[in-house]
């Protein structure tokens, strides 16, 4: 039981960060059509970021300057290279081959700088734990799961209450109509992505605190695993990107931590089992857990 409870919580905390970035995922789709697959070098960029800075500005200083360089890199990205292309809604799919070169761009020059160093984010949590009965659980694993709930929480909030929340929605629902009511799309998509980008910079922090070993040129892959999360909770739903990170999270720390009773399924099942349950889900609802049936975007 005490395995069983150390995978949950496990997977509740990892659950948890891909949340932050499959809403990343969500947010950009919504206002632009366009799938980011430049996302994960963003979270490497902040996490770089909040590493160099720390000594000098601390941990809180060094991770508030990272928030706001990633969410002005990425806003810059769609305002000065995605959106200087084809104004057609229709060019979206364009867009998004275009992500995949400015991905390969930031990451080649973000490994040449990490090289093959484990960098340290100097995150307050260290290696410390807690014990909660039988379990003990990692402090950072907790940090995780409480500060992304009130970021998360932040967002659904923007959402439902600001007015660019609502130009969002309206945007998502049908880009012409918002258009002709005085919706200004090209602001609402760009601080989109500067959203997106924030989130991405606070996600870092916690795929790079212990028990991880630290921040390392591959860490931007991680968040490849929050895209079946978004996939599977419907791409253009938020509760279904939060839905399908959990799903995703307890679905991969459950299968490290049963690798031995899942051994006949081969090595590192552990690593596939998200493309798996993706795979399965999408066979029963191809629109996802929270997609609706003939949209596009919602």
């Amino acid at each position: 039981m005490t395995a069983f409870l150390d995978s949950v919580l496990a997977g509740l905390a990892l659950g948890a960060v891909y949340a932050l970035v499959a809403l990343g995922f969500v947010v950009i789709f919504k206002a632009s059509g366009v799938l980011n697959f430049a996302h994960g070098s963003l979270l490497l960029f902040g996490g770089y970021l909040t590493a160099v800075l720390h000594d000098d500005l601390g941990f809180a200083g060094a991770l508030a300057v990272s928030v706001l360089a990633t969410a002005a890199l990425a806003g810059a990205l769609d305002r000065l290279l995605l959106q200087r292309g084809d104004p057609d809604p229709g060019a979206a799919h364009v867009q998004t081959i275009v992500t995949i070169g400015v991905d390969i761009v930031l990451l080649t020059d973000l490994s040449r700088r990490i090289g093959g160093d484990l960098l340290t984010l100097g995150d307050p949590w260290g290696d410390s734990v807690t014990r909660l009965g039988s379990v003990t659980v990692a402090d950072s694993r907790i940090a995780a799961i409480v500060v992304s709930a009130l970021a998360i929480g932040g967002v659904f909030a923007l959402f439902r209450f600001t007015p660019w929340g609502l130009a969002l929605r309206a945007a998502a629902e049908d880009t012409e109509a918002a258009a002709l009511m005085g919706v200004r799309l090209s602001r609402v998509r760009m601080l989109a992505w500067c959203l997106a980008g924030a989130l991405a910079a606070l996600a870092a922090v916690f795929l790079a605190a212990f028990p991880a070993p630290g921040l390392e040129r591959t860490t931007g892959q991680i968040a490849l695993n929050a895209f079946p999360a978004a996939i599977l909770g419907g791409l253009a739903s938020p509760p279904g990107a939060l839905a399908g990170s959990l799903l995703i999270g307890l679905t991969e720390a459950l299968a490290a931590g049963y690798q031995s009773e899942l051994h006949v399924l081969g090595e590192g099942f552990g690593d596939v089992a998200p493309y798996a349950v993706m795979v399965a889900v999408l066979l029963v609802r191809p629109t996802g857990l929270f997609g609706a049936k003939g949209a596009a975007r919602v």
